[in-house]
């Protein structure tokens, strides 16, 4: 491996001592020299070497004044540094730069150089070749700019520590301190642009992209960090496209096809103006006009899409430029540049012809032109007014990378001036040593580089983090249409703060914002149509997640937003109205005292009452006459105060349901009838017992006497009495909220225990069963005694009711179940009311 890198440098040190790197170049001597690396052109002419003679060189082609530029911010940097008093006195800057052309090949040809001549000693070559000639090192080098050529170049300088400051190469892999060990750049790393492009996506309220990188070191590792950001965002990338400016017609045109199918309306391209413009040029002969293009800082400036010609297809792209610099004089600096002046400079020769579209005298393009009558060009002078032609070269408005480049030259200026003023026992190297200027290698100066800490001329701070990265911020611009002339102008729009909180990084002015250059209403870029409020995102089978079918909410869940994901159920006491996108009280209903069918019921209770009441009443004042003591007067009034407790006992299953009106209603009504159906119960016995007898003997009166009788109505309503002692202990009724019902909320009362109230009605009916078995017995008495058979009349109309409340009562809901056991109460307390009371009409009747 060190034999092939000998032969490597040995050829590279031939080279750079005969030719001095690539032929074309910009230099001028110094004690000091920097190597420079400007894109001049934006590639090379794409030529198929059979290989059948030896290769030639590639030619570079279209020329790229803004990289001519970005070459002159260099120079004027090191001309003001080398008049001035204070940074690097008595030491002269010179500089050897060379046109990368935008490709790899050529980069690396010229970095062999700045190698080669910088390491012909240390590797002590002197029995392979003769290096005696002194020629000065390239301690540090400016450049490249795009990052694919950066990444080749910090490869081969990473080996020797050579220091390379790059201006424009923003790709997060060149972070990576172990594998590119002497990079730096001026340029924020598109880690943070991947992210602000999510968050613009994010901002316009897009799910549905497409994303085209260039296929390179800078295009694959930002659209692979976008990717990220979007589906942490739940955002779909529908295509996901590679491109490059040596792609053939086919390969564009297919990829303009995909595009042109898609449904996705904002296309993400990370890639640099050369790589883009093929895929511009087809849009525009297609005359594509409907969609919006996010642009990364490669290209969103560049002079190559920034025409009128284009303007059609990519006016109101947004686009992420770097903050804009002011260099003081710079202007006057680039109107001054001549081909006679600028000797040191031999692209200025090439960028006057192409400026005036013309030929200089001595050009070697001349006899080319000759020789191809469709290139014929005028002779031109070299003494022409720049200033009367419109060019990107002298767009100074903006400048951002023009800007990165004179910061870049200033910082190894600073570096070198730090080594210069070292105060030995406070320097950055072994035993807190100073480096020797005159003796000075490249790493001594990355060392210093890397430790950078000062205030430029502009009053800004600059220094290089643990990445060798310098923090910055992004400006957002949107590209307008010049009323004026019709040509390209960047709007800023907002901004990006890397280093604001989360949620606050991203400010964008939405009524400077011109959609397709003319409509200030934001594009729609989504999959499906948005959902309305009222309606969820459903999934659709083999779909990306961002293509959904809007669903209506369900009954009971609502959505008051667009595209909600889910519906938000309404709570308990809540229901969703007709359109589902809000949710109303429910309505709270029971058995109350102010609606019809309460207060009919109560009516009817109330009646009852009174009825009995006045039974009673008729029965006290006739309490001496013979049919009121043949209907065993002292159980009779037992009897019909039982009959006002059952109707009294209705009116506590009317009104809202509280605990307490809960755990009294049911035993209240029990207990009220057992104590009815037992007085009747010995009423029958006692007169199935007389009859039977013939002759009512003095056992008989004795053995049925009065207070026997009261024991036994006792003891039959004790019985009943503890079943509901039993009840509310264990398991009490309470009032609950019923929230089955859609748009109601029932208050009833829980009874706590079914089988509690099993047994207190069936407990009833089985008294009841007894009776009407004695009252059925007694069928044959005599026909002027017919209380028996009333009793049993009384008796069936308490089991019709009884039988029919049972699925009655288990079939209804809410309100309705109150209804139904007041219902049942009232009929059969009317029903024994009638039966045993209202026949008492034959004064002649005797027991």
């Amino acid at each position: 491996m060190r034999l092939v890198l000998y032969y490597l440098i040995l050829l590279g040190s031939s080279y750079v001592i005969s030719t001095y790197g690539p032929h074309q170049r910009a230099q001028m001597t110094g004690d000091i020299l920097l190597g420079g690396l400007f894109p001049i052109h934006f590639g090379v002419a794409s030529k198929d070497q059979d290989l059948a003679a030896r290769p030639e060189s590639t030619q570079c082609v279209r020329f790229n004044f803004r990289g001519f530029r970005w070459l002159q911010a260099m120079i004027f940097a090191i001309d003001e540094i080398n008049n001035s008093s204070t940074l690097l006195p008595n030491i002269t800057l010179g500089y050897r730069i060379f046109d990368t052309c935008n490709t790899v090949s050529k980069a690396l040809e010229a970095t062999l150089s700045f190698v080669a001549q910088n390491k012909i000693d240390s590797l002590n070559l002197d029995e392979f070749c003769n290096c005696t000639d002194h020629i000065p090192a390239t301690i540090a080098v400016v450049g490249a700019a795009g990052s694919a050529v950066s990444t080749a170049v910090a490869n081969l300088l990473g080996l020797f520590y050579i220091p390379q400051i790059s201006y424009a190469s923003s790709s997060r892999l060149l972070s990576n301190k172990n594998q590119y060990k002497s990079f730096m750049r001026t340029i924020p790393t598109d880690e943070y642009q991947a992210t602000a492009m999510a968050d613009i996506i994010e901002y316009f309220q897009w799910n549905w992209v497409i994303a085209v990188a260039s296929d390179d070191d800078y295009g694959r590792p930002g659209i692979e960090k976008f990717e990220k950001e979007m589906e942490e965002r739940d955002i779909c990338i529908h295509l996901n496209e590679l491109i490059s400016q040596y792609f053939e017609d086919h390969e564009i045109q297919a990829l303009a096809d995909r595009i042109e199918n898609s449904t996705a309306k904002v296309i993400v391209v990370f890639a640099s103006g050369p790589d883009v413009e093929p895929l511009i040029k087809e849009m525009v002969r297609r005359n594509i006009t409907d969609r919006i293009w996010l642009a990364s800082e490669a290209w969103a400036s560049s002079s190559l899409i920034a025409k009128p010609e284009y303007l059609d297809v990519v006016a109101g792209t947004i686009g992420f430029a770097l903050k804009a610099g002011n260099i003081p004089g710079f202007r006057e600096f680039l109107q001054q540049v001549q081909p006679k002046k600028d000797s040191h400079n031999e692209f200025v020769r090439e960028f006057w012809e192409e400026t005036f579209n013309c030929y200089l005298e001595d050009s070697p393009r001349l006899q080319e032109s000759e020789n191809d009558s469709t290139s014929f060009r005028p002779l031109c002078t070299g003494e022409e007014d720049i200033t009367s032609v419109e060019t990107p070269y002298l767009d100074h408005t903006h400048l951002r990378i023009s800007y990165n480049v004179y910061v870049a030259v200033y910082s190894i200026a600073q570096a070198l001036q730090d080594i210069l003023t070292c105060t030995p026992g406070h320097g950055l190297f072994a035993n807190n040593s100073c480096a020797d200027l005159k003796k000075m290698e490249a790493w001594q100066v990355l060392k210093q580089l890397r430790h950078l800490n000062y205030t430029n001329t502009m009053g800004e701070k600059i220094h290089f983090d643990e990445n060798a990265d310098m923090a910055a911020n992004y400006t957002i611009i949107n590209w307008h249409r010049s009323t004026e002339d019709g040509s390209v102008v960047f709007e800023e729009v907002g901004y990006y703060n890397i280093h604001a909180k989360k949620g606050a990084k991203l400010f964008i002015d939405k009524t400077k914002i011109l959609w397709n250059g003319y409509s200030s209403e934001v594009p729609f870029s989504n999959c499906s149509e948005d959902c309305e409020p009222g309606t969820r995102k459903g999934i659709i089978d083999s779909m990306p997640t961002c293509c959904f079918e809007c669903t209506e909410c369900s009954d009971g869940e609502y959505s008051n937003h667009k595209d909600a994901s889910v519906c938000t159920k309404c709570p308990n006491n809540s229901w969703s109205n007709g359109n589902h996108t809000f949710c109303f009280l429910k309505e709270i209903e029971f058995l109350s005292w102010t609606e019809p069918f309460g207060i009919a019921l109560a009516i009817c209770a109330v009646l009852g009452v009174v009825l009995t009441a006045f039974v009673m009443g008729v029965f006290v004042r006739f309490r001496n006459t013979p049919i009121v003591k043949a209907t065993n007067r002292e159980l009779s009034y037992v009897l019909l105060f039982s009959l006002i407790c059952c109707f009294s006992s209705s009116l506590i299953f009317i009104g809202e349901p509280q605990d307490w009106t809960c755990r009294l209603r049911q035993p209240a009504f029990g207990i009220s009838f057992v104590l009815c159906i037992s007085c009747i119960l010995v009423k029958t016995n006692r007169v199935l017992l007389v009859f039977e007898a013939k002759i009512p003997t003095s056992l008989h009166r004795k053995w049925w006497g009065l207070n026997l009788q009261f024991l036994l109505v006792f003891l039959c309503t004790f019985v009943q009495v503890m079943i509901c002692v039993v009840w509310l202990y264990n398991a009490p009724p309470s009032s609950y909220k019923n929230h089955d019902i859609d748009e109601i909320i029932f208050i009833t009362c829980n009874e706590g225990s079914v089988m509690a109230l099993g047994f207190l009605i069936g407990y009833t009916c089985l008294l009841a069963a007894i009776c009407f078995f004695f009252a059925f017995k007694s069928r044959k008495l005599p026909e002027n005694f017919t209380e028996a058979k009333f009793i049993t009349f009384s008796m069936l109309i308490f089991f019709i009711v009884w039988i029919s409340f049972i699925p009655a009562y288990f079939s209804t809901y809410g309100k309705f179940v109150s209804a139904v056991e007041v219902i049942a109460i009232l009929a059969s307390s009317f029903g024994m009311l009638a039966c045993i009371f209202f026949n008492k009409h034959n004064p002649d009747v005797h027991c």
